[in-house]
Order: structure tokens, then sequence, then C-alpha cells
């Protein structure tokens, strides 16, 4: 795309820390809201095209990484792929207190880390952001059920009434094998 500025050209200047700060604080404020189960709120930052994709990955052979190491969005299965509708959903059963895999709800922290601003696209005057991350959350269920998920973030945030909003996250969990009881969690 010839109206995307990569993060190369914007690293020296005093805008793209700027505006890399502005990400952060984003994503900071995104990790509280979720952490303190307000998942409502989370929803607000959620634009409403927003696509929710977390792949599967393989072990695959040496060579074989860009092409099978992971699913692919809309042609094969996936952990999450989806829209703001489905997302609601979820947080509407979580919230009736009645949900198996959240009765008792769980407790997480998340650490958001080596966030990068990679991208600015304006696009018929509304600008996109596009941006990695790393997170590391913790869940905790009942007295003893421990989670860690070390997953990487490649997020598309779109400036809507100047504030930002999540208009696609793609979540790649560093795991071949699902080491949790369920994915019940917010990334």
């Amino acid at each position: 795309m010839s109206d995307v500025q990569t993060a190369q050209k914007l690293r020296p200047s005093a805008d793209y820390f700027t505006l890399r700060g502005e990400v952060e604080e984003f994503l900071y404020d995104e990790a509280e809201i979720l952490d303190t189960r307000d998942f409502k709120g989370w929803l607000d930052l959620l634009a409403d095209d927003i696509r929710y994709f977390m792949p599967i990955t393989f072990n695959v052979k040496f060579g074989e990484h860009g092409d099978k190491e992971r699913t692919r969005t809309e042609k094969d299965m996936s952990w999450f792929n989806e829209g703001k509708w489905s997302l609601t959903k979820r947080v509407e059963q979580i919230l009736t207190g009645v949900h198996w895999a959240e009765e008792p709800l769980s407790r997480c922290t998340r650490l958001v880390t080596n966030v990068q601003v990679t991208g600015v696209r304006d696009s018929e005057g509304v600008e996109e952001l596009s941006a990695r991350s790393r997170l590391l959350l913790y869940q905790n269920r009942c007295e003893y059920e421990q989670t860690y998920f070390a997953v990487r973030r490649y997020d598309k945030l779109r400036r809507v009434n100047g504030g930002l909003k999540v208009c696609e996250r793609k979540i790649i969990l560093e795991q071949t094998v699902l080491l949790a009881k369920n994915l019940t969690v917010f990334f």
C-alpha cells in the first residue's frame, strides 16, 4: 500500500513516539478494563466491524512455517474468528452468572509490552494505525487452576471521535496444544 507509512520512517521522530505513547496508553487502559471485568466497557473499545481472530498453530517442518504453521482467516478452523455480535454475545453470557466455564469468574492480570506502531494510513479522512504488541495473561480460577497465555497481537486501530477503537485483532497463541481447560478470556 502506498499510503502506509512504516514505523521505520516514523521511528526517529517525536511524532512516532507520541503516537506510540497514545497506542500504549490505549492498550494499557484496555488491559485494566478487562482485568477489572468491565466487559461492557471493553465492548465500547471495539469498532462495530471488528474482526477478532486467533488462528490455530501447528508444528511443521522447517521451511513450511510461512504457509502451514497457522490456520487462515475464513479458510480454516481457528480458536476465534469473531465479530462484534459474537463478542457481545460472549460478554452477555458471562454476565448472566451461569456461564459454566466462568463461574466463579476468572481473576486475570494482563501485561502488555513491546508495543510498536507499524503503520499509519489515512483512508478517506479516517486514520488507521497498525500496531503490534506482546501480551502475557495470567488467569486464576477456583482455588488452584492457573493458566498463562503468551501471545503476539497484531492490531488495527481506528481513530473515532478523537479516540481509538480496535477494528482488527490477530492473536497468535504460542501453543500448538491448548494448555488451558477453556478459552473464555479476552485477549
